[in-house]
């Protein structure tokens, strides 16, 4: 078990999509060791098997906090089966240090994987918790998709991302949501009309 080097924003391999795991051997289990080793290492909530250099499809994520035990996820070969609702969620990522921005995510997913062992599992995480948000924001890694492609203010990412010495924002890669669209418009609104209430 080891700490890994993060594979930092602006190298080519951050945007190449991961392979299947096709035996979780101990090689494999090795890779899930570090990860979580390197997770801690760096305070990170998530960390995705491409951040560490290596092009599979495999993410781990703990979202305990304070006082909770550690409670470590492993997620090998996932797949997103539904996904509905929608947040504005505000993100960093151990691949942009000390960056964070307000991006488009779904409220509620379920997600299908293996664990450490193989074995298949389903998961459903709802209301725009960091877990719903965590398992969108690492499964984008594995297609090579970052979390600035979902931003909502570019140009707040921009003077973001030009604060911390990151590259900027790669304009072809910012996605177009349809399905998540009207309703980040809503709640940008309603944000905005709660701000101008505290004002009055």
């Amino acid at each position: 078990m080891s700490i890994r080097k993060v594979v930092k924003y602006g190298e080519p391999s951050l945007r190449e999509p991961s392979k299947e795991v096709h035996k979780v051997s101990q090689k494999i289990k090795v890779l899930i060791d570090d990860l979580l080793d390197t997770m801690y290492a760096q305070n990170g909530v998530g960390l995705a098997a491409p951040q560490v250099g290596e092009n599979y499809r495999i993410f781990v994520i703990d979202v305990s906090t304070g006082d909770q035990p550690l409670n470590p996820m492993v997620f090998i070969n996932p797949k997103i089966i539904k996904k509905s609702g929608a947040v504005i969620s505000h993100e960093g990522c151990l691949s942009f240090p000390e960056a964070f921005t307000d991006v488009k995510r779904y409220a509620n997913v379920m997600v299908k994987a293996m664990d450490r062992n193989g074995r298949s599992f389903v998961l459903e995480a709802k209301d725009g918790t960091l877990l719903a948000r965590c398992i969108q924001h690492e499964f984008d890694h594995l297609n090579g998709i970052l979390f600035i492609d979902h931003v909502i203010n570019r140009f707040e990412a921009e003077a973001e991302l030009e604060k911390n010495n990151l590259p900027p924002i790669q304009l072809e890669k910012i996605l177009n949501e349809p399905d998540l669209e009207p309703e980040i418009e809503k709640l940008i609104q309603e944000r905005a009309k709660k701000a101008n209430d505290k004002q009055d």
